[in-house]
């Protein structure tokens, strides 16, 4: 998925995108709740949350598909519609099925022939990956085909912001790899990229900013490190000794346990306060082998965050 030719983005200053104090709702459900944040050229940002944290919802409304109840949503300092209507916005969304009886450089074409300032056919379908089953039809496409082509019409044309729904879904290691260094050379021709994922492996190794959602607020924004951080929690892994026998609910009493596990004799813990609770671990008169303490990864930090935020 090699770009046949580069072109650097619109030069795009100030904010791409801007929610200020944005509500929507469907019947008593409130699937956003006075969402406010900005979007910088340039910038790659994973957006996640668990399902029915207002993910979906917050892209329609970045996409001008749904309007808001309340507040402002701006795009390059206009409306999500106008902006969309001029080109400068790609999606590549989970919603909306692609049509079947035509080939893959048919949809292609016509992506690029709608938009008002096009890339050559044949470029998009290099960059997607998917030139060499350009005359396959759609209906005799894998599912992570069918997502390379969603890909290549989301990048039909020259756009200053990509929004990307879930993008590598039923892709293999390769063409997820393939599709996000595509991804990071966009980013670095200028353009914003924005993409929710449940992959957070992907958010952690991709994303320079993750913003976490959860009851349609924004829970944390910040760098994957930042937001691990902020969970504050860290995590212990040690193994018992054979001939250490410790009672299960002595070691759930540990101080400062925010999680545990137990397989055999690996034991593996979450803590507030690592140092209290390895201290009080010797004090139980065993002897920790291999022991590790570390930060929480992004996934555990995820959990963690919007666990609390469930206890609301």
């Amino acid at each position: 998925m090699t770009t046949t030719a580069t072109r650097t983005a619109q030069p795009t200053t100030g904010t791409v995108v801007s929610f200020e104090n944005v509500t929507k709702s469907y019947g008593t459900v409130r699937a956003v709740d006075g969402l406010s944040l900005s979007l910088h050229p340039g910038e790659t940002v994973a957006l996640l949350g668990p399902n029915g944290a207002g993910k979906s919802s917050t892209l329609d409304l970045l996409l001008g598909l749904r309007p808001a109840d309340t507040g402002s949503v701006r795009l390059f300092g206009t409306t999500p519609r106008e902006a969309v209507t001029a080109g400068r916005v790609g999606a590549m969304l989970q919603s909306g099925g692609l049509m079947e009886d035509v080939t893959v450089r048919e949809i292609v074409a016509l992506g690029c022939s709608l938009h008002p300032r096009p890339y050559p056919v044949d470029e998009v379908l290099t960059r997607a990956g998917v030139d060499g089953i350009a005359d396959r039809t759609v209906n005799k496409l894998s599912g992570g085909q069918q997502q390379r082509v969603r890909f290549a019409l989301a990048t039909a044309g020259h756009s200053d912001l990509i929004v990307l729904d879930e993008p590598t879904t039923g892709m293999d290691v390769t063409s997820r790899q393939a599709f996000w260094a595509t991804m990071r050379e966009q980013a670095a021709q200028g353009r914003t990229v924005l993409f929710a994922t449940h992959y957070l492996e992907e958010a952690d190794a991709i994303a320079d900013r993750v913003l976490v959602l959860a009851n349609g607020r924004l829970l944390a924004d910040g760098t994957a490190a930042e937001i691990k951080a902020r969970a504050g929690a860290r995590k212990i892994c040690f193994d018992l000794d054979g001939q250490d026998a410790v009672d299960e609910q002595v070691l759930r009493a540990l101080p400062a346990l925010t999680g545990y596990e137990r397989h055999g004799a690996t034991v593996r813990l979450q803590s507030r306060d690592a140092d209290a609770t390895v201290h009080a671990v010797y004090a139980l008169g065993v002897y920790p082998r291999n022991l590790e303490v570390a930060g929480l990864g992004l996934e555990q930090a995820f959990i963690a965050l919007t666990e609390e935020a469930s206890k609301c």
